[in-house]
């Protein structure tokens, strides 16, 4: 077996090449550019070994490896993909005390050279890259519901000081009158001062949604009467602010309908699963990867992070843990949004959750064994594309 130990870097690589069954090293540590021209190169110092001899070990980290990934996958080779702690923890047990890049790729051969049982890398045989546009787009929706929280919770903030009562006119908050107010007026001090017409044109919107029972009469009264603080500065921060919110949530549809779109061309059998939507299964899928990637349920629960620390000595077992939190926290999120839908949709889901609360379990616990519970279902549906049926649970 020949293998190819390569650092990634952002504009270059650096690569070397070693017999695993002699532990001679064939090739030197050499550089290689990061474009067509360095691929090129890097394929003619490996021709004359036959693809199926050659096992091709990289750090997964970063984006850097995306298009090399590609590209050697393209070409029928075999790529092992290794977590960068992996390489760093096999390094500091040889002794290490110098880290480079042609040291890197030393050790990275050293780690796909490796003969445990259980392999600390994982072998790529087949492009799989068509979960990459799926995982990117279920990512950017998750950062960008961060980002749109933390410019609604400074909305707020700014409302408490130039008009506090103007929450508690309103049913539901973000609605179409009430951000065009706020993008209008934005203070209770406006709102007071304003011509009555001014105010009317806030509350006309085109569409069959849903008339507020809020008049512009009864606004400019609590306005009058509000003890808000004018100010300059709170009052551009909520145009900027509602601004900031709108043009998220245009982003947001917009992703949200192509996410959708992938998922009913991809017609997986978790959405069959009453509380999963096209966002969360898609998420799910494309957190996951290639399921064939993983031989039993206990890979994925672990690969989500949701898996609880097992603690044991000769004398002493700790009964209650937290879980690890390793791996996706992309995966790991979605499915604690997910799981109280599921619950509240599911019977037996229910009758477990309520088990593990009447076991003196606490609610984030009984959740995690949900989850759990969860993870070994979408395991069972992904591997056998089998439907999902709440009788098979019992």
């Amino acid at each position: 077996m020949i293998l190819v130990g390569i650092d990634i870097g952002k504009t270059k690589h650096t690569f070397s090449i070693v017999d695993k069954e002699t532990g001679e090293i064939l090739s030197k540590p050499s550089d290689f550019y990061n474009n067509q021209k360095g691929f090129l190169s890097l394929i003619k110092q490996i021709s004359s070994y036959s693809k199926s001899d050659i096992l091709i070990g990289m750090e997964d980290t970063g984006h850097y490896h995306f298009a090399l990934l590609k590209y050697l996958l393209d070409n029928q080779y075999t790529v092992a993909l290794i977590n960068p702690t992996t390489t760093d923890l096999a390094r500091k047990m040889q002794g290490g005390i110098t880290k480079n890049d042609p040291l890197d790729t030393l050790t990275i051969c050293d780690v796909i050279a490796s003969n445990q049982r259980k392999k600390p890398y994982r072998v790529t045989k087949v492009n799989s890259f068509e979960l990459y546009e799926q995982k990117q787009l279920t990512r950017h929706h998750h950062n960008l519901k961060e980002e749109l929280n933390i410019y609604k919770n400074r909305l707020q903030k700014c409302i408490d000081i130039v008009f506090p009562e103007f929450n508690s006119l309103f049913h539901s908050k973000y609605g179409v009158v009430y951000m065009n107010i706020l993008k209008t007026f934005s203070s209770a001090e406006t709102i007071a001062n304003a011509d009555i017409r001014s105010i009317r044109k806030c509350f006309e919107f085109k569409g069959q949604r849903k008339r507020i029972s809020l008049s512009a009469e009864q606004l400019k009264s609590v306005a009058k009467s509000s003890i808000g603080i004018p100010s300059v500065a709170e009052e551009i921060q909520i145009r900027h602010l509602v601004n900031q919110i709108e043009l998220l949530e245009e982003q947001l549809f917009e992703i949200d309908k192509r996410i959708e779109e992938f998922s009913v061309q991809g017609n997986s059998t978790i959405l069959s699963i009453p509380g999963i939507s096209h966002f969360s299964g898609t998420s799910i899928i494309a957190e996951l990867g290639d399921i064939c990637n993983y031989q039993k349920s206990s890979q994925i629960i672990k690969f989500a992070g949701v898996a609880p620390y097992h603690y044991e000595t000769s004398q002493y077992m700790a009964q209650h843990t937290a879980i690890t939190k390793k791996g996706s926290k992309y995966l790991r999120k979605t499915l604690y949004q997910i799981i109280l839908p599921v619950i509240n949709n599911n019977e037996v889901f229910r009758t477990y959750y309520n088990k593990k609360l009447s076991e003196g379990k606490g609610h984030r616990c009984a959740q995690g064994h949900c989850i759990r519970k969860l993870l070994r279902v979408i395991y069972h549906l992904l591997t056998t594309g089998q439907e999902f049926s709440p009788e098979l649970l019992v």
